[in-house]
This record gives C-alpha cells, sequence and structure tokens, in this order.
C-alpha cells in the first residue's frame, strides 16, 4: 500500500512541475494567465470498518485551476496595442468558414492587407455599433461587427485616413485629413459568469463553454468590465520568484515520494529475503 501511496505522490508531484514549468515558460507572453494545480487525498473505507485505524491511500489531481489576476501593463506608444485594466476579454473572430469566435487578452493587434484589424493569428477583431453619441446600439453576439479601418472620409473621398484614437471606454475614433472624424464602434469586451470555466486554445486565447457560460458584451467600463488602454499591453501574471519557490517545493515533493517508493521496495525486498 505504500508503494502505491508513494506512487500517487510521485504523479502529482510531476503533475505540479509541469503546471509550474508551463507558467515559468510562458513569462514573456502577453496576455498569459498563470495554473495553479489543486489537488485531495484519496481515502476509502468499508462501512465495517473503523476510520480511526486506517491511513488515506494518496493523492489525486482534482483540477488545474486558471488564475485571471490582472497582469501588469507595459507601455508601447502604439495606437493598436490595446491591453484591459480590469476584467474582461477581447473578442476575435477566426476568418474560416465557421468563423470560429476566441477571447484573448493579448492585445497586440496590427491591420491586415485588407484593412481588417487583427490579432497575431490573423483573427478579426470585433467591434459592437455605435450611435453618434457613443451608445452601443446592440450587444448581442449577432451585433458584432469586423474592426476595419477606412481609406477615406466616406464623405469626401479625396481626404484619406490620417489617425485613429481609441477612448479608455473603447470607442473608436477615425481622422481624416480634412479634419473630418468617424466614429468606428466600440471594442467588443466579453464577460463571463464563471472565467475560470473558459477552455483555453492557446497563444492566449480562451473559448467559452458550459461551465463559464455565455459571454455577455458591452463596451468598456459598462458593468464589470475594465477600461481599456491604447498604447499598452497587458503581461504574463507571472511572478518569477513566486514560481521558482514554487518550482523548489515541488522538486522536493517529487524527491521525498521517490525516497518513500524506494524505501518500500527495500522493506519488500527484505521480507522476501526472510521468506527464503
Amino acid at each position: 500500500m505504500s508503494f502505491v501511496t508513494s506512487l500517487s505522490g510521485l504523479k502529482a508531484a510531476q503533475t505540479d512541475l509541469s503546471v509550474i514549468s508551463n507558467n515559468i515558460a510562458n513569462s514573456n507572453s502577453n496576455g498569459f494567465k498563470r495554473s495553479r494545480a489543486i489537488f485531495g487525498d484519496v481515502f476509502a473505507a468499508s462501512p465495517t470498518q473503523t476510520t480511526s485505524k486506517l491511513t488515506g491511500q494518496g493523492v489525486r489531481l482534482n483540477t488545474v485551476s486558471q488564475q485571471f489576476t490582472q497582469g501588469t501593463l507595459q507601455t508601447t506608444d502604439r495606437t493598436l496595442d490595446l491591453a484591459i485594466a480590469g476584467d474582461g476579454f477581447f473578442t476575435v473572430r477566426s476568418d474560416s468558414a465557421d468563423a470560429e469566435t476566441t477571447f484573448t487578452r493579448n492585445g497586440a493587434f496590427s491591420v491586415n492587407t485588407d484593412r481588417e484589424v487583427v490579432d497575431t493569428l490573423g483573427n478579426r477583431v470585433q467591434l459592437l455599433p455605435t450611435d453618434g453619441a457613443g451608445n452601443v446600439t446592440g450587444t448581442t453576439s449577432a451585433d458584432l461587427i469586423n474592426f476595419v479601418l477606412p481609406e477615406a472620409d466616406p464623405a469626401d473621398p479625396a481626404a484619406l485616413l490620417a489617425n485613429i484614437s481609441i477612448g479608455n471606454d473603447g470607442i473608436i475614433t477615425a481622422t481624416f485629413t480634412n479634419g473630418n472624424q468617424q466614429e468606428l464602434g466600440a471594442l467588443a469586451l466579453a464577460g463571463f459568469a464563471a472565467t475560470e470555466g473558459l477552455r483555453p486554445v492557446g497563444d492566449a486565447q480562451w473559448q467559452s463553454t458550459g461551465d463559464s457560460g455565455e459571454p455577455t458584451f458591452n463596451r468598456a467600463g459598462e458593468g464589470a468590465l475594465g477600461s481599456v488602454r491604447s498604447g499598452s499591453l497587458e503581461t504574463a501574471n507571472i511572478d518569477i520568484t513566486e514560481e521558482l519557490v514554487s518550482l523548489i517545493s515541488a522538486q522536493r515533493n517529487f524527491q521525498a515520494n521517490a525516497q518513500a517508493i524506494e524505501t518500500a521496495n527495500t522493506l519488500t525486498q527484505t521480507i522476501i529475503n526472510l521468506q527464503i
């Protein structure tokens, strides 16, 4: 029994090491959220047994919990580098046939040849429509529109796009060479009832699940959603010192369980030799 108990501890320590190693490896990944392995003890007894005379049977992995705490905002002075100060996710859609929607905290956006604003994977950033006063006119999935930069002023084709500005409320305004301005919409930020239930799909992107609940869309600053910071990126919420301390602890646990297995093996071999 001690061999099986120590083996479960060895596997648990190995899982802990894997989770911590992944955190450290992604310390430079924008928008990355660290994970933490959560374990529980294993105990079994029949109704006729006295539990005061029984020992546990090891440990098991309950879950790998994602930690959606705020990462540090790093200034870049680039307009399309965006970060969220607070809760919420940017909404992006792939250009595939199914137009899959994912959510990200990595706001390193750029413009493609079709003048669409896209993320590092080429997914198109989504906006919510607004009226002239900056009020969002639709907050459902069907209302989402692609973030596309106009080439010229719709009222004056000779006036080209000069620059764009993105406010803390996520409202995007285009300014043209003739001085006219056009409101393009508001960044579609998504919130979830249970953020920890999101499914990670890599590259600091997540999908909604039954555990997370359906996304609710709105502009920045509405409800529990945070504000948008243009010219900044959110770094990984990794504290290297904390991760290294956790790594040392996990390593000690691994070594202790390996030593327990070796001890159990030695005792078993001694008993076999006595019988011979």
